[in-house]
């Protein structure tokens, strides 16, 4: 009987070893082995962003910036190339139907508050283009699953600021955002639940260890303003695409 136990003691420590051997650190279980650094200016200010992947999560579209105490944009952060190019992996075939092969797709309710809010907007919008993308700068491929996100912003950032996220993940129907909540609306069955979106508020003169953002509302369901909805009783795995979003400043 000893000696069961000594060999299942064994093996259990031989599997918490290999689960902690990932080339990534571990958060919540998940490892994280994606990376990814934005440099925009030398200043001492570090932005670390920890993004632990839920369930729902599947090549989700999504957006990082920061924002002053009156809503005004400071600077984009990142974006997911898709958007940023209007390149998605399924293109637009019209007529609300999408070829499975990646192409040229406009899709104003993936983003709508960042897009309306974003570096270019005129008139509260602005969506990329093949012929007019986000610069290559701010934006990346869609991580795969749970990811870091070191960032050093512009040096004009105020004492006060908000740090937001918006992401979106197509076609995720529920008994809410189901297909003909808005009949013949193409955009919007193109997103289904709305974006969510993440936030945080942020003092530079009065920093905490760390930050969790958490959601505060969604955009328009197919686009059409920037504003950002605070009932959210109607998403369901929307809200399991990211389980944590973790910030962590330096100076």
């Amino acid at each position: 009987m000893r000696g069961k136990l000594i060999a299942l003691t064994w093996l259990l420590a031989m599997i918490m070893l290999h689960a902690c051997s990932g080339t990534g650190r571990q958060l919540g279980g998940t490892p994280i082995t994606e990376t990814i650094t934005k440099t925009y200016a030398d200043g001492n200010l570090q932005l670390e962003l920890s993004f632990l992947a839920g369930r729902a999560h599947n090549h989700p579209t999504f957006a990082i910036w920061l924002e002053d105490t009156e809503g005004r944009l400071i600077q984009t952060i990142f974006v997911t190339r898709s958007i940023a190019t209007g390149y998605f992996s399924y293109a637009d075939a019209g007529d609300g139907k999408w070829k499975r092969e990646p192409g040229r797709s406009i899709r104003p309710a993936a983003l709508p508050v960042w897009l309306h809010k974003r570096e270019g907007a005129t008139d509260g919008f602005a969506m990329p283009t093949p012929e007019n993308p986000v610069a290559d700068a701010f934006t990346g491929p869609t991580p795969k699953s749970s990811f870091n996100l070191n960032a050093s912003p512009v040096d004009t950032i105020p004492s006060r600021f908000r740090v937001l996220v918006e992401v979106n993940q197509p076609w995720d129907w529920n008994k809410t955002w189901h297909n003909d909540r808005f009949p013949g609306n193409l955009d919007y069955r193109s997103s289904a639940q709305p974006s969510l979106i993440y936030a945080v508020d942020m003092n530079l003169n009065d920093l905490m260890a760390s930050y969790v953002l958490n959601p505060i509302g969604h955009g328009h369901p197919y686009g059409e303003d920037g504003r950002i909805y605070t009932d959210l009783t109607g998403h369901t795995t929307a809200l399991d695409i990211f389980r944590q979003i973790k910030l962590n400043v330096r100076r």
